[in-house]
């Protein structure tokens, strides 16, 4: 079986820089298309975009969380005040108080976001690009790769349930020419007991036209309740189940198509029922369609 993923991961990954150590965190569940959450320290802001485009690139579903933390190492390149620009705020919020005496005053907070309060030791703007997309080429490394290990276990325990499948398909096959005939024998006795009366009597019909008309009849039954073509068509899709998990790739929204098809043939099995072990099979087969579809939701 080539390689599935799994849309469950999580990797974490370190790596020093001219700003300081780099963390980069993925993490991630299940969900119809690919929903990304970035949380970027403000030193790294500038490069979210291509965080994110590297991001989309690798990753085709699931709701991804990315986090890309900066430790610095000393007190050295911790952010310092910028006294001119502060000096300059204060003088704006002077005027404006002047003017609007009833403004509220500003908070630190407000005077910490306002451009160039805070300055931060210079780097290099390309090297830092640099090193933050290799940190995230190393998590993503990391990252597919538990997808793929999880991924790889969910396609096994696939495997497990199509061959059940198979097993519950051959096993009816083998055995519903004997049910069909076993039912079509009860049907022709219950027919010739109900008819009795008119057999022996002295009716304008028959017991040529009466027999024949049985065995229309039970030929007509017959039909309704032969379940070869569902069957079949369930022995098909479970074979192109195993096609697509050994194709690998992106597996997930085939796979929930098929596992709708099958759940079709196992609903009409059941509807077609005149035996109790075809009503067992079709319950035994829901039963392991609905696990696998359960399985299915995590695959990308």
């Amino acid at each position: 079986m080539a390689s599935v993923a799994s849309m469950t991961g999580f990797a974490s990954a370190s790596r020093a820089s001219s700003l300081g150590t780099l963390t980069a965190e993925l993490k991630s569940v299940n969900a119809r298309f690919l929903d990304l959450t970035l949380r970027v320290a403000d030193e790294l802001r500038q490069f979210e975009g291509a965080v994110r485009e590297t991001l989309s690139a690798r990753i085709a579903r699931g709701k991804v969380e990315c986090r890309i933390s900066v430790q610095r190492q000393s007190a050295a390149e911790a952010p310092r005040l910028n006294a001119d620009a502060l000096a300059r705020l204060a003088q704006l919020a002077a005027e404006i108080s002047g003017r609007m005496p009833g403004a509220a005053p500003l908070s630190i907070a407000d005077a910490l976001a306002w451009p160039g309060i805070v300055e931060v030791s210079s780097v290099d703007a390309d090297e830092l690009r640099a090193a933050v997309l290799s940190l995230l080429a190393a998590a993503l490394d990391q990252f597919e790769a538990s997808r793929r290990r999880e991924g790889g276990a969910l396609g096994a325990g696939l495997l497990e349930r199509c061959t059940a499948i198979d097993a519950i398909v051959a096993e009816l096959k083998s055995r519903a020419p004997d049910m069909l005939a076993a039912i079509e024998r009860k049907l022709v006795e219950r027919l010739n007991q109900t008819l009795a009366p008119l057999l022996s009597g002295s009716g304008v019909v028959s017991r040529e036209e009466i027999s024949e008309r049985i065995r229309q009849e039970v030929t007509l039954y017959g039909l309704r309740a032969d379940v070869d073509e569902e069957l079949n068509r369930l022995a098909t899709h479970v074979a192109e189940v195993r096609r697509v998990l050994a194709a690998g790739g992106a597996v997930g929204r085939r796979l929930d198509f098929l596992m709708q098809e099958l759940n079709r043939e196992a609903n009409t099995l059941g509807s077609k029922a005149t035996a109790v072990e075809l009503t067992q099979a079709a319950i035994e087969l829901k039963l392991l369609i609905e696990q696998m579809r359960e399985q299915i939701q995590n695959l990308e």
